[in-house]
Parts: C-alpha cells; structure tokens; sequence
C-alpha cells in the first residue's frame, strides 16, 4: 500500500513534540515489527483514526509504501470516531516504578520513549556555574508533572511519611 493513500487526521488533538518524535522514528527505526503488531486505524476514507505520529514518522523517514498488514479499516458513525480517537490516546494505567527499577534495562526504557529519571546524566552543579544565584537556587528544585490521581497519590504517601520531605523525595527518586 502507498503511504500517501493513510490521510492525516485534520483534527487529530494530539501533537508530539520534536524530541519525542525523535525517539519515534528511532523506535521505528530500531523495531518496524512493531507496527503490524499495532497496525495503523483508519476509517473507510483512510483517514487515520490511531497512529497519527507514527504516520508522521514514516513521513520523516521517507518511507513511500508499507504493507497492508500494518493498516487496519474500521466501521465507526462519526460518534464512534471520536470516541476511539481519545480512548486510543487516553493513557488508563500508571507505572510501576519499583518494578520498572528492578526489573527493567533504564537505558532501554529510554530509548524506547519512557521519560524515566537518570541522575546520573545530570551534572547540575555544571549546569548552573555560571548561572545567578537566583537559577543556582533552582537546582535545588524538582518539578514534576502529574494527574489530579498522581498528585492525590503523592499527598497520601507524603502524610503516610510523616511529613518529611526530605523522605518522600529520596522515595520518588529510588534513593
């Protein structure tokens, strides 16, 4: 199949950003099975309801056909659309970090696409020396981002270490 017949989504309301696009293409790269075990999903006019930024990416690398087994069409009413365009993209589950710690290569988990925290490549007195004491200041700092559920998690186990911030923080980073 000709990658020009897959159609971009016009009202796809998720974007990517260069660098994750990046890891994309490199997983991509690295892993092209990958996507015949999760084929693109479009609609009868082949407009792609799940795949957008992967569409994008084989875009970037210049592909021009693909096999048919990586795209599969589907039968929605335009509701139905629109309902499996945010489900497809809505992220249900959470990370288990212990296990992903203990279990799981980083490095790897990195390289395919899973922000996880390495401080061992952050050298931040390097990063501020020449820096104001107000952006020195900062790099005693951590800024996270998380849902209403993730941060009602966090408060909760905060109270469960009696407050400590010190304990909760050595927590998060697996120290």
């Amino acid at each position: 199949m000709k990658l020009s017949q897959l159609k971009s989504n016009p009202n796809n309301p998720r974007t990517i950003s260069d660098h994750k696009l990046d890891k994309l293409i490199a997983s991509i790269k690295d892993f092209d099975a990958m996507l015949e075990a999760r084929p693109f999903i479009v609609n009868k006019d082949y407009v792609v309801l799940g795949g957008n930024m992967r569409l994008l990416a084989l875009q970037k690398l210049g592909y021009d056909e693909i096999p048919d087994t990586w795209v599969k069409v589907v039968e929605f009413d335009s509701e139905q659309e629109l309902e499996f365009i945010i489900k497809d993209n809505v992220g249900f589950g959470d990370w288990d970090w212990e296990v992903l710690n203990e279990e799981w290569d980083i490095d790897k988990l990195g390289d395919w696409g899973l922000e996880v925290w390495q401080s061992e490549n952050y050298d931040l007195d390097e990063f501020f020396e020449d820096n104001s004491a107000e952006e020195k200041e900062q790099k005693n700092k951590i800024m996270l981002e998380y849902t209403d559920d993730e941060y009602n998690k966090v408060i909760e186990r905060f109270n469960e270490l009696d407050g400590s911030k010190e304990k909760i923080v050595f927590e998060l980073l697996g120290l």
